[in-house]
């Protein structure tokens, strides 16, 4: 069997076990703790990869949670909604922590975990940006048309997931999308996307929430 080539060459380590030593890589380590890492811009391949990750640990421990580390730029609208579905049919809280960066798409998987589990480490950076077209717009009339009311619904759903998860009004989550809005992790707290700011895993005794 031919296994899928990687985006980046992993290194790996080999773990001690009563049998010997074996062969690990990070990917594989991380979900043995029921840590799912995306690390990249959000497309078809990596909301596949990250929604088989989240239904295999569902699966094996419905009860257990599951930690959703979140390093993205952003990406696809349609791919970070497959993933956005999957976190709300799953039966187990997810926790999430953004570290690094989360751009507009990521930043709404990082406000949809579990309430009261969304974290950030003090260093991440979330953007909210509207949507826009992944090219530039030609054809005809009735087609763009066409992709300008896609692009309204894709706008109007993204409002709602925000508005959703961090309780502010649908007039300002709208005025807000009209330009980048650019949030450190202290801001995200107070916006209401995520929940505390934490110093690192583990570790609860951070800045917790904004009020």
């Amino acid at each position: 069997m031919t296994r899928p080539s990687a985006r980046h060459v992993l290194p790996e380590f080999t773990e001690r076990t009563r049998a010997g030593h074996r062969p690990l890589d990070p990917y594989a380590k991380l979900l043995e703790e029921r840590i799912v890492l995306l690390g990249t811009p959000i497309d078809d391949t990596a909301a596949n990869d990250v929604m088989a990750r989240l239904m295999y640990l569902e699966h094996g421990a419905p009860d257990r949670d599951i930690s959703l580390y979140v390093n993205s730029p952003g990406g696809s609208f349609s791919a970070m909604s497959a993933v956005y579905d999957t976190l709300r049919h799953l039966t187990c809280d997810v926790e999430t922590v953004c570290l690094g960066q989360a751009g507009s798409p990521a930043a709404v998987l990082v406000a949809a975990g579990t309430p009261g589990k969304r974290s950030a480490l003090p260093g991440a950076r979330v953007v909210l940006r509207r949507p826009a077209l992944p090219e530039p717009v030609e054809g005809r009339r009735s087609d763009l048309a066409l992709r300008a009311e896609e692009l309204a619904r894709t706008r109007s759903r993204l409002e709602e997931m925000l508005v959703r998860h961090t309780g502010r009004a649908p007039g300002q989550v709208s005025t807000d999308l009209e330009r980048d809005l650019t949030l450190d992790a202290r801001e995200a707290v107070e916006y209401g996307l995520v929940d505390r700011v934490v110093p690192g895993r583990g570790v609860t005794g951070g800045a917790p929430d904004a009020g």
